[in-house]
C-alpha cells in the first residue's frame, strides 16, 4: 500500500484541523455538561476524563453513566453502549468508501474511533478522498475540545453555584433533541419512531412494574423497539 507523501500530509492535516475548528467548539459545551453530570454522579474527575478521552459519544456516555452510577451489571453497560453506538459502524463502512488508497489498516482504526457524526458529516461532504492525515487533523481539536470540557465541567462542579448547575445538568440533554427534531419535522417516519421511544420511556419511568427495570436496559428496550415499530409500518423503499 502507498504511502502519503509527507509535504502532502502536512497540507491535508492543516486542512483537517482547519475544517475541525467549529466542532471542537461545539464539543466543548457539550462535553462541559457531560462532566458536570460525570461529578454529580459521583464520578471521579480523573473517571471522568478518562470516559472522554477514549469514547467520543455523547448519548452513550450519557447513557453509560446512568448505568455506572446504578451500579448496574458489565452487560448492561455493553448492551447499551452496543444499541446506541451501532450507528457508527454503519457509519465507518460509508466513509472507507471515501478513503484514499493510501489509508493503512492501522489509521482505519483511529478513523474509526473517531468517526463521531459531525466529522463524519464533514468528511462525507469532502470533494475529494479522505487522506489519514486530514482526518487526523479533523479529530485533533474535537478530541482535545471534547476531554478539556469534561476536565472544566468535572471541576466546576465543585465550585459553581447549586443553580447554575442545575441549569448545566440538562444542557446535555438540550443537545440531544436540538440533534432530533430537525429531522423528525422533516421526516414523519422520524417523528413516529420518536414519539414511540417517549411513550415507552415515560411507561419504563412511572408505569409500576416497568419502572422497575434499570435505565440501561430501559433505553435498550425503548431504543429497539421503537425502531422496529419504525422499521414495520415505515420501511425505507428500495
Amino acid at each position: 500500500m502507498s504511502k502519503e507523501p509527507a509535504e502532502r500530509a502536512g497540507k491535508e492535516y492543516a486542512g483537517g484541523l482547519k475544517d475541525g475548528v467549529a466542532i471542537g467548539l461545539g464539543y466543548l459545551s457539550v462535553s462541559f455538561a457531560f462532566g458536570v453530570a460525570a461529578a454529580r454522579e459521583g464520578v471521579p474527575l480523573w473517571a471522568a476524563v478518562a470516559i472522554s478521552m477514549t469514547n467520543l459519544t455523547s448519548a452513550g456516555q450519557l447513557a453509560g453513566l446512568s448505568v455506572i452510577a446504578a451500579c448496574g451489571p458489565f452487560v448492561e453497560l455493553i448492551l447499551t453502549q452496543l444499541v446506541i453506538n451501532l450507528r457508527y459502524a454503519l457509519m465507518s463502512l460509508s466513509l472507507s468508501q471515501k478513503l484514499d488508497p493510501s489509508v493503512s489498516d492501522a489509521q482505519r482504526l483511529l478513523i474509526a474511533f473517531g468517526n463521531t457524526d459531525e466529522i463524519f458529516a464533514v468528511s462525507s461532504g469532502r470533494d475529494r478522498p479522505v487522506t489519514a492525515s486530514y482526518f487526523a487533523g479533523l479529530l485533533t481539536l474535537p478530541w482535545i475540545c471534547w476531554t478539556l470540557g469534561t476536565l472544566l465541567g468535572a471541576a466546576a462542579n465543585r465550585v459553581l453555584p447549586a443553580s447554575i448547575l442545575e441549569a448545566l445538568g440538562i444542557a446535555i440533554y438540550g443537545m440531544l433533541i436540538a440533534v432530533v427534531l430537525p429531522v423528525a419535522k422533516r421526516d414523519r417516519a422520524v417523528a413516529m419512531v420518536v414519539i414511540a421511544a417517549v411513550i415507552l420511556s415515560c411507561a419504563f419511568a412511572w408505569m409500576p412494574g416497568l419502572n422497575s427495570v434499570s435505565a440501561g436496559f430501559a433505553v435498550i428496550i425503548c431504543g429497539v423497539a421503537a425502531s422496529v415499530l419504525g422499521a414495520v409500518l415505515r420501511p425505507v423503499e428500495d
